[in-house]
């Protein structure tokens, strides 16, 4: 089989496998954003956190596609198949072929030049294509991310945080909040229980004394440990509350409370949240 051939039906291959996912962040539950030059803990959290698959390779060739098959390319795009030799599997459910080959919505230059990525190196956030060995289909616009020995720190940081047994649960929301008030005024301990994907125990636990700077700490368990602390910025924990938890207690997490125990229940929570800082992510380009 003539060699144009072999490669236009891989192509074919890979457009079949574009859903809206490949253009559209929004359904792949990514930021539809624009990543900077270099990447936050958060936003590589996001990519590795949706891609079952993540790649470190070097792009061997790109071939433009035009016509109806780039149709639905934004402005301001170029499409691309491109063929990639695999350097390592960062993440993985197995061994995937040498040379893997994939879509790319590209953006052009200021000047409109069409951007040039033989022989770059990449680090490829994405899926496998189901009957396809050597497809990948990437899992979001800021999916393809040039190589820096930062990034591939980071990302090979995360993605052990992500796979390891006793990685966090996902939190999908704030429960039940208790204050229990203290004999001095202005002393007391508030606990805050959260949900979970996997109905894992997760709390925050807030103590005040008089004269000190509230303490808080996160329990994994449902017993609370006195030794423990707030968890590190740029760590999963940390990433799991920052960018999941409401900017305020929900009025039903606190509807068994006396109004005064209510209140100091919200400011509380308003304590944590101000300690873990914002999720940011870089706001799309043009906003």
């Amino acid at each position: 089989m003539p060699f144009r051939t072999i490669r236009n039906s891989a192509m074919a291959i890979a457009l079949l496998a574009i859903t809206p996912a490949c253009i559209n962040a929004e359904q792949a539950d990514l930021p539809a954003t624009v990543i900077a030059s270099a990447p936050s803990y958060v936003e590589i959290a996001d990519l590795v956190i949706a891609a079952p698959l993540v790649v470190d390779a070097t792009i061997a060739s790109t071939t433009r596609i035009k016509g109806a098959e780039a149709a639905n390319v934004p402005a301001g795009f170029v499409r691309y198949y491109v063929e990639a030799d695999v350097m390592a599997l960062i993440r993985g459910p197995g061994a995937i072929p040498p040379r893997i080959g994939y879509i790319l919505d590209a953006p052009l230059g200021p000047d409109g030049r069409q951007p040039r990525y033989k022989k770059s190196r990449v680090l490829l956030f994405a899926r496998t294509v189901g009957g396809s060995a050597g497809q990948v289909q990437l899992i979001g616009p800021q999916a393809q991310q040039a190589w820096t020995h930062e990034l591939d720190a980071l990302t090979r940081r995360i993605a052990g945080e992500v796979l390891a047994a006793d990685a966090p649960p996902v939190v999908t929301g704030v429960g039940n909040a208790f204050h229990v008030p203290g004999s001095l005024p202005g002393e007391g301990e508030t606990q805050v229980f959260l949900t979970t994907r996997d109905n894992r125990p997760v709390s925050l636990n807030i103590l005040r004394r008089p004269g000190e700077q509230p303490r808080w700490a996160v329990a994994l368990s449902e017993i609370v440990d006195d030794s423990a602390g707030p968890p590190k910025r740029d760590t999963l924990l940390w990433y799991r509350l920052a960018c999941s938890l409401p900017r305020q207690l929900p009025s039903r997490s606190t509807q068994a409370l006396e109004p005064a125990d209510a209140a100091v229940a919200q400011e509380d929570y308003r304590f944590v949240l101000e300690q873990l800082g914002r999720c940011e992510r870089t706001p799309p380009a043009g906003a």
